[in-house]
């Protein structure tokens, strides 16, 4: 067996090779201490920086400062994190053939520091000047690579999503008895759907006397604005209100008497009714409607982290330059759609007759959050005494600068009505973590003139450390924390980890049935309400990965909903306007105040690790090797070969499922856990890699610019990655992917995808 020092030392290694050196520039261009690549220069001088107020010698002094103060103390919490991982592989390796003794392991923890004292004093988060989307409001989240224009416009769309495109394009209406999806509109399934919608309305705005939307032909308002809806009364035309008339809360007046628009709201969410009968939808329908319109995605993560493959100076400048477009709100992407060339730009806001008098204007955006990098990786876009800089610290300059265009009014259309900047920081590992964030944007609000904690933080609670620990967590950031999260892929990742050498860890699937992920989520919930975040910022859960399973997800994701969670994240706009449908199901409030009555979940449950404590067939374990392998190479050949940071890979039965690096980590690391356990061998994975290249290259073989792997296995760099990160995943720090992918990423873009030897030099 590796022993644990050894191992120590070769994570530090690839902790220090993350980021192939850089080839010497002549023309960077120097800012004191720092260096800056001309095009990240360019790109700040010349979009980023002008209508901020602040000059682009400005803003690299502020990275420099950042870099002068925080560098060394980022080393020394990557150093603890590597000494507490060396400490665990000793503890485990000593006791894994022992009876798990749970007081001996929790004081262990906390001998080591893993496990913080609970401060003398309850956690009270006081975050203040925090925008309604992100407060109070429940709904959906969409999660977004930020270098992606197009993606990201719809996704900040997708705050008003149509019910009828929705049910009509995806299965959540069964296609059955001819009720199918065709090029065409199909009237059957067309009745179908609005049967959907209607239920929908039945049950949410429900009309007085029973009287069911499918009745109803026509729409009007009676003379204080309520509505009326006529209905067919045998051989004579009846009328009737809503059972709830405080519901209706505007409108959109035609010509005449006719009505174009109807807007309810229940639950904090509004549905927008569109009218018209002369539209090929409206004239299906007896009262005309034509769309059915739900406020679905109120807030967005722009990601510049696990979906996104940004590796060099020229990836980052084209995060920074789609951020800034968002926060000027002139962002926009051209794209061909059969033939034409289509221009995708951001929604205007939405004007009403408020029902009481008056005009109403809804919000016809997500409010954006920013999700940086974790404290682990680095950048040469930027050099600190001639060394590549750790990239957060440079995303936590930036993305706060760009959005000084919002704050400052330099927008066509504000992102926060409080003056907020949302910042989502990934992959924490406990309270000091957190404080060195906290830390560093006060030194970036200092330097760039902003007042006090106008940068909110999101901690994602998706490691084991901060989970355990993360009420203090919340403790240190109580002026600045709006989100906290479950994360059940990265969190098993790092589970294994952590365990690595405690024994072998039960299969994927079973990881979501483990007493210690019920715990993980119910104490998440429990702590965020507990301490007062309910209210002030979100609760998030994770992701549906099946992206056209929305009858499934229909089915299941209600449970995030009920769970206490404020938000949950989806796959698409359309997954965020059929998820709506939850929070129009189930009031979080009152479910918010049935948890605070509840026992919290137990620490101790949290720690309780997921050892296989069956024997598996030499079937099943060949069948998992398989699941997870295959899922690693469809997944690594797009992200090194054409920089894709989030797919929708087909699964070994040909599921599409979504996969970013939290995906990757768990497969990964799962494998190598088995490895290091003896449940499976080398040659084992080897064959198994061998074969699923082959599978994965046929999944892609319609890509015209898909690059094959099984016919070069010793050459392709995106093969070689894969087995890297099983074969090398016990070394990884903390199991992260990332290091591995962006090295394989800068060969390909400078060599090609076949220079598998450059990896290791």
């Amino acid at each position: 067996m590796l022993v644990p020092f050894h191992r120590a030392a070769v994570r530090v290694a690839s902790r220090r090779l993350s980021v192939r050196p850089p080839v010497p520039h002549t023309d960077y261009v120097a800012y004191g201490r720092i260096q800056v690549h001309p095009v990240l220069a360019k790109a700040v001088a010349n979009e980023v920086a002008p209508g901020t107020g602040i000059e682009p010698q400005q803003v690299f002094s502020t990275v420099g400062r950042v870099c002068e103060d925080m560098i060394a103390r980022n080393k020394a919490l990557l150093d603890t994190r590597d000494e507490i991982q060396t400490k665990l592989d000793e503890y485990h390796a000593a006791n894994a053939s022992a009876p798990h003794d749970m007081a001996q392991y929790t004081r262990f923890l906390e001998d080591i520091g893993y496990l913080h004292p609970q401060g003398s004093s309850p956690v009270e988060v006081r975050t203040a000047n925090v925008d309604a989307e992100i407060a109070t409001s429940a709904a959906p989240q969409l999660v977004v690579p930020i270098d992606n224009a197009r993606f990201v416009i719809n996704a900040a769309n997708a705050r008003w999503g149509s019910l009828l495109d929705a049910f009509y394009g995806t299965d959540a209406v069964p296609t059955h008895d001819g009720a199918h999806a065709t090029g065409s509109y199909n009237p059957v399934r067309g009745r179908r759907v609005f049967d959907a919608c209607e239920k929908f309305l039945d049950e949410t705005f429900p009309l007085a006397h029973g009287i069911r939307y499918a009745q109803v032909v026509g729409f009007s308002l009676g003379d204080k604005n309520e509505l009326v809806a006529s209905f067919e009364d045998g051989d004579k035309v009846s009328t009737v209100g809503m059972e709830k008339p405080e519901q209706l809360v505007g409108f959109i007046a035609g010509d005449g008497s006719n009505l174009v628009s109807l807007l309810f709201k229940n639950n904090g969410l509004h549905v927008d009714i569109k009218i018209d009968r002369s539209s090929e939808i409206g004239q299906t329908h007896p009262a005309g409607i034509s769309d059915i319109v739900l406020e679905s995605a109120l807030s967005t993560i722009c990601d510049c982290e696990d979906s996104v493959a940004a590796v060099d100076a020229e990836d980052k400048a084209q995060v920074y330059r789609n951020w800034t477009g968002l926060m000027k709100g002139n962002l926009e992407a051209k794209f061909d759609k059969g033939g034409r060339e289509m221009t995708r730009r951001l929604n205007p806001d939405r004007k009403y007759s408020a029902k009481t008098g008056g005009e109403l204007t809804l919000k016809g955006r997500s409010t954006l959050l920013v999700r940086n990098v974790g404290h682990h990786m680095v950048t040469d876009a930027v050099l600190f005494d001639g060394a590549p800089i750790p990239e957060g610290l440079l995303d936590a300059v930036m993305t706060p600068l760009a959005a000084m265009h919002s704050l400052s009014g330099n927008t066509n259309y504000q992102n926060s009505k409080t003056g907020s900047v949302y910042i989502v920081k990934p992959k924490m590992h406990g309270p000091e973590e957190v404080q060195l964030t906290c830390d560093t944007f006060t030194l970036v609000e200092q330097e760039l003139g902003l007042s006090p904690n106008t940068v909110k933080i999101g901690i994602m609670d998706e490691e084991r450390r901060t989970s355990v620990n993360l009420a203090e967590c919340l403790r240190v950031a109580s002026d600045r924390v709006v989100f906290i999260n479950t994360g059940f892929l990265d969190r098993v990742g790092d589970e294994i980890h952590t365990m690595m050498e405690a024994g072998a860890v039960v299969r994927k699937a079973q990881c979501k049935h483990e007493p210690w992920m019920k715990a993980y989520e119910d104490s998440n919930v429990d702590i965020g309400i507990n301490t007062g975040l309910a209210g002030r910022g979100q609760i998030g859960k994770g992701m549906w990965a099946a992206p056209d399973a929305m009858a499934a997800m229909l089915a299941e994701k209600v449970g995030h909903v009920r769970s206490g969670a404020t938000t949950a994240w989806v796959p698409s706009p359309t997954a965020a306007t059929l998820h709506a449908l939850h929070y129009h199901d189930v009031s979080v409030p009152d479910i918010q105040q049935k948890v605070k009555q509840r026992t919290a979940a137990s620490r101790n449950e949290i720690l309780r690790m997921p050892i296989l404590s069956t024997s598996l067939s030499a079937e099943e374990v060949h069948e998992e090797v398989k699941l997870n392998a295959q899922a690693i190479l469809g997944y690594v050949v797009r992200w090194v070969n054409n920089g894709v940071g989030c797919s929708k890979v087909p699964d070994l039965s040909g599921v599409g499922l979504m996969e970013d690096r939290a995906t990757l980590r768990i497969a990964s690391q799962l494998i190598a856990n088995w490895l290091h356990a003896g449940i499976t061998s080398k040659s084992e994975v080897e064959d198994v890699l061998m074969e699923m290249a082959a599978l994965v290259d046929t999944q892609n073989q319609r890509d015209p610019d898909y690059k094959p792997m099984a016919p070069h296995m010793d050459t392709s760099v995106a093969f070689q990655t894969a087995r890297a990160l099983i074969f090398d995943g016990r070394v990884e720090p903390n199991g992260y992917t990332e290091p591995a992918l962006h090295r394989a990423r800068r060969v390909v873009k400078e060599l090609g995808p076949y220079e598998a030897a450059a990896l290791s030099k």
